[in-house]
């Protein structure tokens, strides 16, 4: 079994290989998974036309650049976009500048000064922004003026940076929130419209699972009570709307939305979300982040039979440690 899955994995890997290979465009996109990437991606499309598009996973982004880092660049753009600081990235930039990759890295997560000197150093274009999404980033960087992509921009900084003001943004990013449904958004932003009658119906689809996901979600949360009130739930689908749900019913202040892989998403009322994450492997941003938790056959078969397992108390201790200095040191 374990061999069959080691060999699946390795035709995987060759068939992406192969892709990357056979590729036609001069530029590789490698982003998130998520409806911020989407738009990363369509602006990217309306400014370049063809387009190699890596969608990655936070955990699998460390991979995936690395195997594009080997292969011969030619003078050819690896073009990051809403990926935030990944410790081995050095690594991978340094071996893609010697095989003749140009580097460009666009992101609106938080880093600090030596992670952005590190990088900065390695890339040919660098650009941190925090006051925006990614795809405002792009929109500014690449197509400057031009009205479609800023409205791109727009709807989608209004969901990603939680304003909610834009009853489409909404729309988008539960549709978005499943990774198989990223192409058909990004196609519809570079059609020229935001949302079509599609992703409605799409829309309509997931809400009426939507609350069934979220109400199963609560009642298998665990709580644990110190300075901050964290809910532990399974993730079902839905992570940002789950952890909303948890904090208007339970008046929570951290909320961590987990897989069964170990994978998690965290919200907090606390500015304290990314700086939790990072010490799970993650990142993101103060409101809201995500990270992995390590789990050994224990904590699988614990979390199976009793609905938690050793991170829950190791995560609440890290956020303890941030309780006091949330007034703007933690960055």
């Amino acid at each position: 079994m374990l061999k069959s899955k080691k060999k699946k994995k390795e035709e995987n890997q060759d068939k992406f290989l192969r892709a990357i290979n056979d590729r036609k465009s001069k530029i590789i996109h490698l982003t998130h998974n998520d409806l911020d990437a989407a738009g990363c991606d369509a602006i990217h499309r309306l400014k370049y036309g063809e387009l190699f598009t890596i969608w990655s996973s936070i955990s699998k982004f460390e991979e995936n650049l690395k195997i594009v880092s080997k292969l011969p660049g030619k003078g050819d753009t690896i073009s990051i976009s809403d990926i935030g600081y990944h410790k081995k990235s050095s690594d991978y930039l340094k071996s893609a500048r010697e095989n003749g990759w140009n580097i460009e890295w666009r992101d609106h997560h938080r880093w600090n000064d030596a992670e952005k000197e590190e990088i900065s150093n390695l890339t040919d274009y660098f650009k941190i922004d925090t006051e925006t999404c990614a795809t405002g980033i792009v929109a500014r960087d690449l197509m400057p003026g031009d009205e479609h992509a800023k409205e791109i921009a727009r709807v989608v900084c209004d969901y990603d940076l939680w304003k909610h003001e834009d009853p489409r943004s909404r729309i988008l990013g539960e549709v978005g929130s499943k990774w198989k449904n990223l192409d058909m958004i990004r196609d519809c932003f570079v059609s020229g419209k935001i949302v079509n009658k599609e992703i409605e119906k799409i829309y309509e689809e997931i809400s009426r699972e939507k609350a069934e996901a979220i109400e199963k979600s609560i009642k298998k949360s665990r709580i644990y009570e110190g300075r901050y009130k964290v809910a532990f739930a399974p993730m079902y689908g839905y992570p940002s709307e789950t952890a909303h749900a948890i904090r208007d019913k339970m008046d929570t202040d951290i909320e961590v939305i987990f897989s069964d892989t170990g994978k998690f998403s965290i919200r907090s009322k606390p500015p304290v979300s990314h700086l939790i994450a990072r010490e799970f492997g993650g990142g993101g941003h103060p409101p809201a982040a995500g990270g992995q938790f390590d789990y050994s056959i224990s904590d699988r078969i614990s979390t199976f039979l009793f609905g938690k397992n050793r991170h829950f108390k190791r995560l609440s201790e890290v956020a303890e440690k941030y309780y006091e200095d949330t007034s703007g040191n933690n960055k």
